[in-house]
């Protein structure tokens, strides 16, 4: 009964968590947060699927365009995890999923120094790209990498001033889709700077149910998040409009492009979502907005396999 309690305190917010307890693999794991991932693989996946569908994708460039991108995130997220927990935004009355250096699962130092290892593995990996894609490529690699890493380093941290949503629009959706797109082509269009829009939009949308979730701890530390700036119906409307103007990004490029009409399949997403708009939109506890978090993930996979799948149909099936 005893450990049950300590492990109640250690890990408050789910049960799942009590199976880690002695697993150092799966504690590292949690340290990643797989379930955001998502936000690094689906624009490489679109861009990819986008040079594919225009014969001019090179599958060992796009093979390290996703291993960049998965890196990057990776960092951003141990930062994340180091730098709030340095910081004081992370304590024990935390209703988000556990983070390992507040919970004291793994060290600061070591946290710290797998940090420096996944952003160290993200710029070799861009090198290798910059050989093939060249300067433009180069300064990419540097603005995400900086762009994660003070997302929540430094004095005045991307995340504290409420510029986090723009930072994720940005570089989760066009840089990273165009990005992906370039390398591969050398080559870029506004149909791809168009589609990036989509997974940055739904990268919001979980950055946004993630913020209104924290809304009351970020008050007290000081994070002034857009959901602390403008409150909670903020973030909620904020969470409603990200996925109903990803949902119409296919119509716009159809519209533009007159082609790939099998691209207009994702915007089912608006009616997939429609579960986590009731969610978002009631009173619920953290625990149903975490739940709505992990599920905003999936939904921006979904998005982009059937964007994907739509974009490469002809070639596909033709």
């Amino acid at each position: 009964m005893l450990l049950l309690k300590n492990a109640n305190q250690i890990f408050p917010n789910s049960h799942e968590d009590l199976n880690i307890m002695h697993s150092p693999l799966k504690i590292w794991i949690m340290a990643i947060r797989p379930k955001t991932l998502s936000a690094s693989i689906s624009p490489v996946l679109i861009g990819t699927a986008m040079a594919v569908g225009d014969g001019v994708y090179h599958i060992t460039t796009a093979i390290l365009c996703f291993f960049a991108a998965l890196t990057i995130q990776i960092g951003t997220n141990l930062a994340n995890d180091y730098f709030d927990f340095k910081k004081g935004t992370d304590t024990s009355e935390r209703i988000g999923p556990t983070r390992v250096t507040q919970a004291g699962l793994i060290k600061p130092e070591a946290v710290k120094m797998a940090t420096i290892i996944s952003f160290t593995l993200s710029a070799l990996i861009c090198l290798f790209l910059a050989k093939r894609g060249g300067m433009p490529i180069i300064i990419i690699g540097v603005l995400s990498i900086l762009s994660g890493l003070f997302y929540t380093a430094g004095p005045r941290p991307l995340g504290y001033l409420g510029l986090g949503d723009i930072f994720v629009l940005i570089f989760f959706g066009p840089v990273a889709v165009a990005g992906t797109y370039y390398v591969q082509s050398f080559e870029i269009n506004m149909a791809v700077v168009l589609a990036g829009l989509a997974p940055g939009l739904i990268s919001v949308a979980i950055l946004a149910v993630n913020n209104l979730r924290d809304v009351e701890d970020d008050k007290k530390t000081n994070k002034k998040t857009l959901a602390v700036r403008f409150g909670r119906n903020f973030a909620k409307y904020e969470y409603i409009f990200a996925i109903i103007c990803a949902s119409l990004i296919p119509v716009l490029i159809y519209l533009f492009i007159k082609d790939h009409i099998q691209i207009l399949y994702a915007t089912i997403i608006s009616l997939i979502a429609i579960p986590a708009y009731i969610t978002i939109s009631s009173q619920k506890d953290g625990p149903a907005l975490n739940a709505t978090l992990a599920f905003t993930g999936k939904l921006l996979i979904i998005y982009s396999i059937l964007f994907s799948v739509g974009w490469v149909y002809e070639d596909l099936f033709f």
